[in-house]
């Protein structure tokens, strides 16, 4: 099915809770998001883990359409976070040897170690696209880390400018992208949360590695950034520091969360022309969202943003929470969005 053509079509971010049988999630947690290897997780023996991915993946697939979302991801039921996957596959990068890096906050976190010049050597998703093509009429999206955030995420020891890193991170997802699109993915969307948290880079380079990544994509392409997953980042700043910058990129689209860190929607007249992907589903509450709060949501965006313009989604970091909450949280998404689509409509 192509991208729809009515107002305020729904979607997801891009992760979905995986399975209880599937996934240990006390040791997801303990990874908090995990950037290198993080196998313990499954409780799946490796002999039988794609066909467990594979039930789990058409699991997500199903709840979607039953919620009634429009475009669809597989849940990113495969990955063991947002980046990782993507990132460990690429040539130039020792999966087996784990870097490290030193965070603000004083934590030591395990890496991607660049030793090498970055390559994309083999097709990373377009597995699991396939698979959701073949398991939903619906409009699908796949997305990938950015190239800023992957080059953020190492421990590099072969590139001598970060820039040069990033830009290689930038050829590699274009190549990537081009690999997605070219089996029919209606939707593409790099996650760039690390723009924010080193705004003076994202500002000299940033920009330039998101367009470069996104060089020749056609269709719908998406920019994701957001403050950290609720599970692991419980208080939230309330603004962006690396927003409007965004507007200069070539993405038809942005998507920002904005239900938790309770957003001053207002900074949605810097991204004027951009469709805009609103985070309407606080993840950080474990209650259920009423159809008339998701629609209240939905209202107070379309002060900003024309309807036309407009594409209601979760806050990101879904994988977190219990199945039966997101399924509840993303039929609320949906008809919050049906109710306000009938009074647009008369």
């Amino acid at each position: 099915m192509p991208y729809p053509t009515h107002l305020l079509p729904t979607t997801v971010v891009g992760s979905y809770p995986q399975p209880e049988w599937l996934v240990d999630h006390t040791a997801l947690l303990n990874h908090g998001v995990p950037r290198a290897r993080a196998h313990d997780m499954w409780r799946v023996p490796e002999a039988l883990l794609e066909q467990a991915q594979n039930d789990a993946a058409i699991l997500a697939i199903r709840d979607m359409e039953r919620a009634g979302i429009d475009i669809l991801t597989d849940g990113e039921i495969r990955r063991e976070s947002y980046s990782s996957h993507f990132a460990l596959a690429l040539e130039g990068i020792d999966a087996d040897t784990p870097g490290k890096l030193h965070t603000g906050n004083g934590r030591t976190i395990m890496v991607p170690h660049v030793v090498g010049q970055i390559r994309h050597t083999i097709d990373v998703e377009t597995h699991a696209a396939k698979f959701l093509k073949t398991n939903t009429d619906r409009a699908t999206k796949i997305t990938l880390p950015g190239p800023f955030t992957l080059s953020r995420q190492v421990q590099n020891d072969f590139y001598d400018d970060e820039e040069e890193l990033a830009m290689a991170y930038a050829v590699a997802v274009n190549r990537e992208l081009r690999a997605l699109k070219a089996i029919g993915v209606d939707v593409v969307q790099l996650d760039e949360p690390w723009v924010r948290t080193a705004p003076d880079k994202a500002v000299r380079y940033g920009v330039k590695a998101i367009n470069r990544a996104l060089e020749g994509i056609e269709g719908p392409t998406v920019v994701h950034v957001c403050f950290g997953y609720a599970a692991v980042v419980a208080e939230k700043p309330s603004g962006y520091s690396f927003l409007a910058e965004l507007g200069g990129t070539t993405a038809q689209q942005i998507s920002i969360e904005a239900a938790q860190p309770r957003l001053d929607l207002g900074v949605l007249q810097d991204l004027a022309g951009k469709t805009i992907l609103l985070g309407v589903l606080d993840l950080g509450d474990p209650a259920v969202e009423t159809t008339a709060a998701v629609a209240d949501r939905i209202r107070d965006g379309l002060r900003f943003v024309a309807p036309e313009h407009l594409v209601p989604a979760p806050d990101c970091g879904m994988k977190y929470l219990p199945r039966e909450t997101a399924f509840g949280k993303l039929k609320a998404l949906a008809e919050g969005a049906a109710i306000v689509r009938r009074e647009l409509a008369s």
